[in-house]
């Protein structure tokens, strides 16, 4: 559970009978979503974690990151908030989670790549210690957005 400050959140894997709602909070979250079966593979990686944020008297799934662990480096893939936690510090906790846990492992930096129109995205994560430190142009093939690569020291 997360302290004081923020959402009273739990924090587990993904399982497969998790499926349908994290689809559900992935379409939501973006135009662009993952395909249910690239959500599955990610199960099947020995190097993945999806990890859920979960709350509320259900303890329904709130958010969830996906990231690999590759050597000392953690890749944040994908974070996604259900519409109606949002901008309760969902996200931040979940990626808080994430470091903590990569930290345990080994993971010495943390990496990410984000859609530079993603303004509220980006200032989350520079208020988490991220920085830019490249551009991939035209990185999104559905739109050609380029995404703004940051990293962060863990």
């Amino acid at each position: 559970m997360t302290g004081g400050e923020g959402p009273a959140l739990a924090f587990r894997r993904m399982r497969e009978g998790d499926l349908p709602r994290v689809m559900e909070i992935e379409r939501a979250a973006f135009s662009h979503p993952w395909s249910e079966e690239l959500v599955r593979r990610e199960l099947g990686h020995e190097f993945s974690t999806v990890l859920l944020a979960t709350g509320g008297p259900d303890g329904e799934i709130q958010g969830f990151a996906v990231v690999w662990l590759v050597h000392d480096e953690l890749h944040v893939l994908n974070v996604a908030v259900a519409p109606e936690a949002r901008r309760r510090g969902v996200a931040r906790a979940v990626l808080d989670q994430v470091e903590a846990r990569g930290r345990e492992q080994g993971a010495r930096v943390s990496m990410l790549e984000v859609r530079r129109g993603n303004a509220p995205a980006i200032a989350l994560y520079r208020s988490l210690g991220y920085r830019e430190v490249g551009v991939r142009p035209r990185y999104y093939a559905e739109d050609g957005e380029d995404a703004l690569v940051m990293d962060k020291d863990l």
